[in-house]
């Protein structure tokens, strides 16, 4: 599904990834984890088309297409999802309008009918209720007011209207509590968990991939991936840190 290969990107002209290479393949889920300053915001943030982020070297390749060749719109209709650590708030704007018109804009990307609003309706509270989340939030601007959990639950709202064939998730743990981190978790993988889909979870901590599961495990360190493994790996980095396992 994702080949990536000795991608290299820079940020305000420093050199970030240096070299990355990773294949995600359908029905996998893939948990990167690193130190801070690692890189690992930075591939969620080239992959997803962000400007201010180049590509100087190598290659990405999404669902047999050159994914560093389309703009971040076309990224997105072609079934990427990249979830945010820090959501943004934009005031004045229903979270629903968003919601549906971004669903539209997607499916007249791909060539599909637009969702009438009954049917859209439908979708948003099946996700909302998925999510553990009340329609009245969704209503409100876009994660206004929203506390961190609920930014993360919104966001995991938009994902499942999405429906993306690979979701990029930007250490979608961050600012959740306990009971919100087993709802996001499970959201997850109600969501994604399939065979014609990936995840890619960037983390810091083992705590969400108790609830996910992921198939492997990578260490990015100094803009590469510098080891791989199987879950056990992220256990062995939360009892002895980075150093232990990068050295």
């Amino acid at each position: 599904m994702l080949q990536i290969d000795n991608l290299h990107a820079t940020v305000a002209d420093n050199a970030i990834l240096k070299g990355l290479s990773l294949t995600i393949n359908a029905g996998e889920v893939h948990a990167i984890m690193g130190p801070n300053g690692a890189g690992k915001s930075t591939l969620g943030y080239t992959l997803g088309g962000r400007p201010g982020y180049a590509v100087t070297q190598g290659s990405a390749t999404f669902l047999g297409q050159d994914l560093l060749e389309l703009e971040p719109h076309e990224r997105a209709a072609a079934g990427l999802f990249l979830g945010f650590q820090y959501p943004v708030e934009i005031p004045g704007v229903s979270f629903v309008q968003f919601l549906r018109e971004a669903a539209n804009s997607q499916r007249k990307g791909r060539g599909e009918e637009p969702l009438s609003g009954g049917e859209f309706l439908k979708l948003a509270k099946e996700k909302a209720a998925l999510l553990k989340m009340d329609m009245d939030m969704l209503k409100r601007s876009v994660n206004v007011g929203f506390s961190g959990g609920e930014k993360k639950r919104a966001e995991m709202v938009q994902m499942g209207i999405l429906d993306p064939r690979l979701a990029i998730l930007d250490e979608t743990d961050s600012g959740l509590d306990i009971d919100a981190l087993r709802v996001v978790g499970e959201g997850i993988n109600t969501i994604m968990r399939s065979p014609d889909k990936a995840v890619l979870l960037i983390t810091h901590y083992q705590r969400l991939l108790d609830v996910v599961q992921p198939d492997f495990v990578h260490v990015l360190a100094g803009g590469r991936i510098v080891r791989s493994g199987g879950p056990d790996l992220a256990r062995q980095l939360e009892e002895e840190g980075y150093e232990a396992v990068t050295a």
